[in-house]
């Protein structure tokens, strides 16, 4: 089975095609965690997609689909023990961060709402993905990312969120049933 991970039933509703089931975790790195966690358990997992909305700095990937590369955790702040965004004395996965199979944008994750500038640069921002690819790398289960971009991740990040959260769930959904149609 492959799950998709997702925070909030508002960021994509149940319908996915066969061979896909669905898991809201609820907002933050601790909810996130714990659905990851209890999902593999669950035996038959293959592999694990988070999919949802994120905030971004730079307007050209505005209302965009990221397949994301790279996740850090900007919230991680232990300095002087390590740099910020490290895990200190990490030893079973990268401490900085995780690279994933295939994706070209960064993504930095932390238990905060972003509406200004954060002092790790990434494309996007959310408050989810980190913590299952964690999962997922500690579990040796196969992780993609998915986050379509919501809002500027501004002044007005919240209000334009709310707006835009259910948009790019029909781009995601063309996606995955792309990849059912092609197996």
């Amino acid at each position: 089975m492959i799950y998709v991970l997702v925070a909030l039933e508002s960021e994509l509703p149940d319908a996915l095609p066969p061979g896909y089931q669905l898991v809201y975790t609820g907002i933050g790195k601790v909810n996130a965690t714990y659905a990851a966690l209890k999902t593999i358990h669950r035996g038959d997992c293959e592999h694990m997609i988070n999919y949802g909305s994120a905030g971004t700095l730079s307007q050209t990937h505005a209302g965009e689909l990221l397949q994301i590369g790279t996740v850090i955790q900007r919230d991680m702040d232990a300095r002087p023990l390590a740099p910020l965004g490290e895990t200190p004395l990490e030893t079973r996965v990268s401490a900085s961060a995780i690279q994933l199979r295939m994706g070209d944008h960064s993504l930095s994750t932390g238990d905060n709402f972003v509406s200004a500038k954060p002092e790790l640069d990434s494309d996007a921002v959310d408050m989810e993905a980190y913590a299952i690819a964690k999962v997922c790398a500690l579990e040796d289960v196969p992780f993609s990312c998915y986050k379509f971009i919501s809002d500027l991740a501004d002044e007005n990040a919240a209000d334009h969120w709310q707006e835009n959260v259910s948009l790019g769930a029909e781009a995601f959904l063309a996606l995955i049933q792309s990849r059912v149609d092609h197996s």
